[in-house]
């Protein structure tokens, strides 16, 4: 089911609602995807009501009339109007990629009206946190044994080296997934076209982080947080999610097994039971 609502500056933004019980705003990575790729999450409504929302621009939400307003510490008033719209005091928030950006400023702006807070595989800009090249590469030796390993991995250590050519970026699409099988090649083809490019190239514009200040404020968060890194996963090595982790007082720093990127396509059942674990405690 689609819902709409407004946001503060009148765009009209969507989100996808699915399952039942109290709600979960479920925030997509690209960043600036259509919340589309996020399937059903590993099967996540069987648990919770999921309202996911789809960027202004991206997917069914429309395009602002001010482009800057996709700079991500603007997109936090989208998930208040959407918090607003629900009527609620609280909210559960969990945020893939990207998404973990706008959730942790969200969560630094907002700390009293975040109940839970689940980064999956998060991106770590908002808090100042980079994955080495060295990092990168030693997440991908784990892959060594894969078939695909070798043209990837070169891939790889030519996009470390700064000397990557146009098709380097797709060649290591393997290293995205716990598994590099049909399923995954669908997920991933299925994403073309999801973002809006001119909304990414806004979403960290000057201004849009101020690392130190939002390290400061995740200090004195009180809530509890889980933070879930892939042990495969190339964008965000579980040694910078474990970094992340300890930025906040009440973090649960949890590597899922064999997963990369997309943890919910590597292991339902094993993401979903973490997951809805965390989001059921009191």
């Amino acid at each position: 089911m689609l819902q709409t609502y407004s946001a503060h500056d009148g765009t009209t933004l969507a989100c996808h609602v699915s399952g039942a019980g109290d709600p979960v705003i479920c925030l997509p990575g690209g960043p600036m995807q259509s919340a589309d790729y996020l399937g059903d999450l590993g099967g996540l409504p069987a648990h919770r009501r999921l309202l996911m929302l789809d960027p202004r621009g991206a997917g069914r939400s429309a395009i602002p009339e001010d482009v800057s307003s996709y700079r991500c510490d603007r997109l936090v008033g989208d998930v208040e109007a959407l918090r607003e719209h629900l009527g609620l005091d609280r909210i559960d928030l969990l945020a893939h990629c990207a998404g973990a950006n706008l959730a942790t400023l969200y969560a630094a702006r907002h700390p009293g009206r975040v109940r839970r807070l689940a980064l999956i595989t998060p991106s770590t800009r908002a808090v100042g946190i980079e994955a080495t090249g060295e990092s990168r590469l030693a997440t991908a030796r784990l892959r060594r044994d894969e078939p695909w390993f070798a043209a990837a991995f070169a891939a790889l250590e030519a996009i470390v080296a700064g000397d990557a050519a146009d098709d380097d970026w797709k060649r290591i699409d393997p290293f995205f997934y716990g598994r590099w099988d049909a399923a995954a090649r669908d997920h991933q083809a299925a994403q073309e076209g999801g973002r809006n490019e001119e909304a990414a190239a806004a979403f960290g514009a000057p201004g849009a982080f101020d690392p130190p200040a939002t390290r400061a404020a995740l200090g004195a968060f009180t809530a509890p947080v889980l933070l879930l890194a892939g042990e495969v996963d190339l964008n965000t090595p579980p040694d910078v999610v474990a970094e992340f982790a300890a930025l906040f007082p009440h973090a649960e720093f949890v590597v899922q097994p064999g997963a990369g990127h997309f943890p919910w396509l590597d292991d339902a059942h094993r993401f979903t039971t973490t997951t809805a674990e965390f989001l059921a405690r009191p």
